[in-house]
């Protein structure tokens, strides 16, 4: 039995708007019907869902979450990451290898793959490490990854510290066509530092991570990536210099794209209430002057795609205080209704900028069929109320950790139906 979405909006990049009729039969789009004259499909032996007033976009895309599995269950799986992403909204996540074991070997793939596909309810895409263990000290086997179904490389959760290995992973993915997915972070800016180096760190006598700390990998890989020619993404972007390095590198014709969370285009350091590690994330909240900066990247082009950075952690982890608690916070659940609501109602985007940014830009960014809802590609659908405005509840989250510093925030526009390959994985 197929599924007919009926009378939903429908938005380019281009924020022309209009009404349409979608059949989802089996996992592929069947038909898009225009619903402008008010006629009605015969829907006779499928399942109906009236979209009336509801956005009917593409399932969203994030390139950047963490599962957590294997080796960190107790703050979040591929079953309860899978359906958090679902309530956000989400169809395709690619999956960051920090996990213990590290995603370094093609056992370590296929336990990924086969658990996102017995108990995982959105499509799960891996990345490997470019290094093994993530020590920095030896590159993995990228194309024995690479036939395991990785999507790049990446050491996220730590920068690669040696120039000459990073130089050595990107002409190897480079051979391969492959792209290679930078945490930029100079290891000894930052040691010891919890929170931005600027006006809370100082409030509070903590050591600052300063800007610095990333954009100096920035400028060090772009010169590599020019070299030698690989696709370099650069992860979670978050200041003034990284920004202007990165449009640079694009304007010399360097293969870089980039990406932004949601967190660095609305928060800054001054809204930190205190020693709250829900506030505490990697790369930190900057400057106001630096969330200016990054939404003006994404504005221009010159950050490419909005990503969620999912990092679980237990509510005993975040207890532990601004020092010790370790760096992260929730993406999934909340991404959309907060960039609809503090951009999209406010007149600083269209809705059209958005949706392209967390669909369509991602699965082209990262050479991936998905993020349309042209005929015969992939029945990934997320169909959005618009109109209801609630709360940020800790009960109602899906994820197995609670670590946001949105609790409680009134947000507007909430994913309300999920459809991941033709199965409705939220409603």
């Amino acid at each position: 039995m197929g599924i007919w979405i009926l009378n939903g909006l429908t938005v380019d990049a281009n924020n022309v708007q209009t009404k349409k009729h979608v059949l989802v039969e089996n996992d592929k789009i069947a038909q898009v019907v225009d619903a402008s004259n008010g006629e009605i499909p015969q829907t006779a032996g499928h399942e109906v869902i009236d979209a009336a007033g509801k956005l009917v976009s593409p399932g969203f895309i994030d390139m950047h979450v963490h599962l957590r599995e294997p080796g960190f269950e107790h703050k979040e799986n591929i079953a309860t990451g899978t359906r958090s992403a679902a309530r956000g909204g989400f169809t395709t996540i690619a999956c960051m290898p920090n996990t213990r074991p590290v995603i370094d070997t093609v056992d370590t793939v296929n336990y990924i793959l086969d658990k996102a596909a017995t108990e995982g309810v959105v499509r799960v895409i891996p990345y490997g490490t470019i290094t093994k263990n993530e020590l920095g000290r030896e590159l993995t086997d990228f194309a024995a990854l690479k036939e395991a179904g990785v999507i790049g490389y990446t050491d996220d959760g730590v920068g690669v510290q040696s120039a000459q290995m990073m130089k050595d992973a990107m002409a190897l993915a480079a051979s391969l066509g492959m792209p290679i997915i930078a945490h930029c972070e100079d290891d000894t800016l930052v040691v010891g530092a919890p929170v931005n180096e600027g006006t809370f760190a100082t409030k509070h006598g903590l050591k600052g991570i300063p800007n610095e700390s990333e954009a100096i990998h920035v400028g060090r890989d772009v010169l590599l990536a020019e070299a030698t020619g690989v696709h370099y993404h650069v992860c979670h972007v978050s200041t003034e210099q990284s920004v202007r390095l990165i449009r640079h590198a694009k304007q010399f014709g360097i293969k870089v794209t980039a990406e932004v969370c949601p967190h660095h285009l609305l928060l800054s350091e001054e809204d930190i209430p205190g020693m709250d590690a829900n506030w505490k994330m990697n790369p930190p909240l900057r400057t106001p002057r630096d969330v200016q900066a990054v939404i003006e990247a994404l504005e221009d082009g010159t950050i490419d795609i909005i990503v969620t950075d999912h990092a679980p952690h237990t509510e005993e982890e975040k207890a532990k205080g601004m020092l010790l608690a370790p760096f992260g916070i929730l993406g999934f659940e909340t991404a959309f209704s907060l960039l609809y609501t503090k951009f999209v109602l406010t007149g600083k985007w269209t809705l059209g900028f958005l949706v392209d940014r967390m669909t369509k830009k991602p699965a082209d960014v990262f050479g991936l069929p998905y993020g349309t809802l042209e005929v015969g590609s992939a029945a990934d659908i997320t169909i959005v109320d618009l109109d209801t405005t609630k709360a940020v509840l800790k009960e109602e989250i899906v994820s197995r950790s609670k670590n946001t510093p949105f609790i409680g925030w009134e947000l507007q526009g909430w994913p309300v139906v999920t459809i991941a390959s033709g199965k409705v994985v939220y409603s």
